[in-house]
């Protein structure tokens, strides 16, 4: 039987053949794009993927405090030595790896002014208070947001050194009307949770503590400032002395998270005391002791921590008597 001769594959039909597998495989990667639209990969992104590649992800689960130590007059003690110090968690002592006397953590702070129609009253002093601390506080490391809150939280300028760009946005707050301390706090501590690098978070607070308005609860604020690791001081205007005439129930609360978080609580008889109030938060706040350490046991996800630090004979330690810890 004669068979026809076969045909020898030419060198442009193997050609096409490969270009056609080829452009099937890219139309897989990418199926919303033609086969022929294929996309250079640049040099940053080949960098970026080497990195990766040579990156190993640590689970660092060191746990940070900061503590306020006041001598029995009730000013800041600084130079004490490690020795001097007893951290533990849940009861159990723990090991300080880190130690510092006079801790050099730059500051984020967020400070939020109450503008509401309850505390209208007291607003020129809480300026001119604000004013003069926004100068004397700011390190050029530092950065300051200010925030007005009243039904809602406002954020008036944000982050930054630029001493009489703050000053002016603390000028420029609005009168409101109710008042949304939760909100504030929780917006105010996750504001601060997303700040870069290693810092001293901080919240101070003006306000008449007359929760009216807020969206979040108690226990929302509460955990989004324990998060974040944030360290709230609060100045509470009270517009009438007697407990029986004010709600109190916002007091009561913001002492809670206050205190949790080792921040301190301020009840100026009078608007003149604002501008002392936050001359001793400063003071405070450049005299911290920092101590560090990796908690043994670890503690499970998701879990509430207590913290207590001793201190020697005749000093107290103000501190976050909590921490939650994080997935695992």
């Amino acid at each position: 039987m004669n068979r026809p001769p076969r045909r020898a594959c030419s060198n442009t039909t193997a050609g096409f053949v490969l270009l056609a597998c080829a452009c099937a495989l890219l139309a897989q990667d990418k199926p919303d794009r033609p086969p022929w639209a294929t996309e250079p990969q640049s040099k940053e992104k080949k960098s970026d993927q080497s990195s990766q590649r040579g990156t190993i992800k640590v689970n660092v689960n060191l746990v940070t405090v900061l503590v306020s130590v006041l001598d029995e007059h009730n000013r800041p003690a600084p130079d004490l030595p490690i020795e001097a110090f007893q951290i533990f968690e849940e009861g159990v002592p723990q090991k300080v790896d880190v130690f510092e006397s006079e801790t050099k953590l730059p500051l984020d702070l967020a400070l939020m002014i109450d503008s509401s129609l309850s505390a209208h009253k007291e607003i020129a002093f809480e300026r001119d208070a604000a004013t003069h601390f926004i100068k004397q506080i700011l390190r050029p490391e530092d950065r300051l947001a200010v925030y007005a809150f009243d039904e809602t939280v406002t954020l008036i300028s944000p982050f930054s050194s630029n001493v009489g760009v703050l000053q002016d946005a603390v000028r420029r707050i609005p009168d409101g009307a109710g008042t949304s301390i939760y909100d504030a706090l929780l917006l105010g501590s996750q504001a601060l949770q997303k700040r870069p690098g290693e810092r001293r978070r901080v919240i101070i607070m003006v306000t008449d503590a007359g929760e009216t308005t807020s969206r979040a609860d108690f226990e929302a604020a509460r955990k989004a400032a324990l998060r974040g690791e944030v360290l709230l001081y609060t100045i509470v205007i009270r517009p009438v002395k007697n407990e029986n005439g004010r709600n109190t129930a916002g007091e009561h609360a913001l002492q809670t998270i206050t205190e949790t978080t080792g921040g301190a609580m301020f009840y100026p008889d009078s608007p003149q005391e604002l501008s002392a109030i936050f001359d001793r938060i400063d003071n405070e706040l450049r005299t911290q002791y920092r101590l560090a350490y990796y908690p043994n046991p670890r503690g499970p996800a998701n879990t509430y921590r207590t913290i207590e630090v001793k201190v020697l004979p005749g000093y107290t330690a103000r501190h976050r008597t909590t921490y939650l810890t994080g997935q695992q």
